[in-house]
């Protein structure tokens, strides 16, 4: 895999693709950052009358249902529309899909009418799109979830829906169906500051502007993961979000494969 983390940061780095993404106004600042942090360029229009014509010119989309208002749904299914026809590969990601049925009924609506390369979810969220039974409290991770569980509703997701999911946690979990690959990188920290799962959907748009979908999810998971690790500091919040950003910036090849932690998730339930 080492190769292919080369060329998609030296792709992003000369080519600057641009990356349309509908995403939340709690967020959406950190997602730009995390965009221009690996080299790409993004815009985060959202008005339903011009994001059909700025999907059409984007080299990858991000939908983020965090925050939904009525309006980013109507922009949200004309985006997924206009990168259907332009063969622009999308990244949804299922914020709080876990604790909203409109977010649910939404996300399932895209799903089966819109289906993305890459479907992004916590534990809970990619839970919920299998067990309409379950439910979370909030837009967080569900702690007593264990991995075996969500791997298999992970896989059942992606051949239902013939996309590459992932599931983000403590360990990310990445599957197209058939296998599921186990990141172990990450530090607590990541979740004491608003908008790094967000920023986690953000990079993996990113990437799959330069790769295909499985290569793309897992590689988000490990560059948020390492530049987490890199970033962590005693000083506080603050603090450490700046330094999350300076490491992403700054992330290269040789980083990436020194710190990477990844195997083939083998649990027999999965």
């Amino acid at each position: 895999m080492s190769e292919s983390i080369f060329s998609m940061l030296r792709t992003l780095r000369e080519e600057a693709p641009l990356i349309h993404a509908i995403t939340n106004p709690i967020s959406i600042t950190q997602c730009a950052n995390a965009v221009l942090a690996l080299g790409a360029r993004p815009i985060m229009a959202e008005h339903p009358q011009e994001v059909e014509e700025i999907t059409a010119t984007a080299a990858a989309l991000l939908l983020n249902l965090g925050n939904i208002t009525d309006v980013r749904m109507e922009a949200m299914r004309r985006s997924a529309g206009a990168a259907r026809e332009a063969g622009v590969p999308v990244v949804l990601d299922a914020v709080g899909v876990a604790c909203s049925r409109l977010r649910r009924d939404y996300a399932q609506q895209l799903l089966e009418q819109f289906p993305p390369a890459v479907l992004k979810g916590n534990y809970a969220e990619i839970l919920a799109l299998v067990r309409p039974d379950y439910t979370a409290s909030g837009v967080d991770g569900d702690k007593s979830l264990t991995p075996a569980a969500v791997a298999k509703a992970a896989g059942e997701v992606a051949r239902r829906y013939g996309c590459v999911v992932l599931a983000s946690g403590e360990t990310d979990l990445v599957t197209d169906g058939t296998g599921v690959t186990a990141i172990h990188n990450g530090t607590p920290q990541l979740g004491w500051v608003t908008g790094t799962g967000c920023m986690l959907g953000a990079l993996c748009a990113c990437f799959l502007a330069a790769a295909s979908p499985l290569e793309a999810a897992k590689t988000a998971c490990i560059a948020m993961g390492v530049a987490g690790e890199l970033a962590a500091t005693p000083k506080g919040n603050g603090t450490f979000l700046m330094n999350l950003i300076d490491r992403l910036s700054t992330l290269d090849g040789e980083t990436i494969q020194a710190n990477a932690r990844m195997e083939a998730f083998c649990d027999e339930e999965a």
